[in-house]
């Protein structure tokens, strides 16, 4: 069974189409762990759920903590052999699961399979396991399938690149993954998290010091400097 944990933070717009991806997914026994991390708007009604999902269950932060937090509450209660900490704007084909299963299964030397997805207008494309070059960039999406031996808890202190941070860790304690080179689920837009991605082009002089850009540009790079201090690299 796979454990599909999906921190939910006032999604409600997404959230409908998230779940009828994950109903939809083929030859696959999932638990789905629904954590909503305090949640002001789109309040979720269990039963309602359930006609979409019956085997779903919901866990309630009476405040927001953040998705690494709400990651981590999932976690506790998960119970199968692999968990996947789904994002609640992330929509996938109908075999995401199972082809990522499979490939787990049929290479028992590495603990995580990602695979390429799409955000926007632009796709997002990972590239063969390497702790090197996961030292210079993140390519692999915090909604990957891992080996629930090898899943840890999520560093509650960042507020940036948590997964980038997470993969590392894994890394460094010796897992490995495995690249699927097929898109598998589409990122919705939204005013929170990855909707802040901006072209790499941006970063550079003189758009960097476009208001909006700079402020962007600058807590990204705060950011990566506290992953980067945090691992050594």
């Amino acid at each position: 069974m796979i454990s599909v944990i999906i921190p939910y933070y006032n999604h409600s717009l997404t959230l409908e189409k998230t779940l009828l991806s994950i109903a939809a997914q083929q030859a696959v026994v999932t638990e789905v762990i629904l954590v909503d991390d305090g949640s002001t708007i789109g309040k979720l009604n269990i039963t309602e759920l359930q006609t979409i999902i019956p085997n779903i269950r919901i866990i309630r932060h009476s405040k927001n903590k953040g998705a690494p937090a709400a990651r981590n509450r999932g976690l506790l209660e998960a119970k199968g052999s692999a968990v996947i900490f789904w994002d609640a704007d992330v929509v996938g084909v109908p075999t995401m699961l199972q082809r990522m299963k499979r490939t787990l299964d049929a290479h028992l030397e590495v603990d995580v399979v990602y695979s390429n997805f799409v955000f926007g207008p632009k796709t997002f494309r990972g590239q063969p396991f390497s702790y090197e070059a996961l030292t210079k960039r993140n390519y692999i999406h915090s909604t990957s399938l891992v080996r629930a031996r090898a899943a840890m808890p999520w560093d509650e202190t960042l507020k940036k690149l948590q997964d980038w941070d997470y993969w590392l860790t894994l890394a460094e304690r010796g897992s490995s993954g495995y690249w699927i080179d097929e898109v598998l689920y589409t990122v919705g837009q939204r005013r929170s998290g990855m909707s802040k991605w901006i072209p790499s082009f941006a970063y550079r002089a003189p758009f960097r010091w476009l208001p909006y850009i700079r402020t962007q540009v600058h807590a990204y790079e705060a950011a990566e400097a506290i992953v980067r201090k945090k691992h050594g690299i």
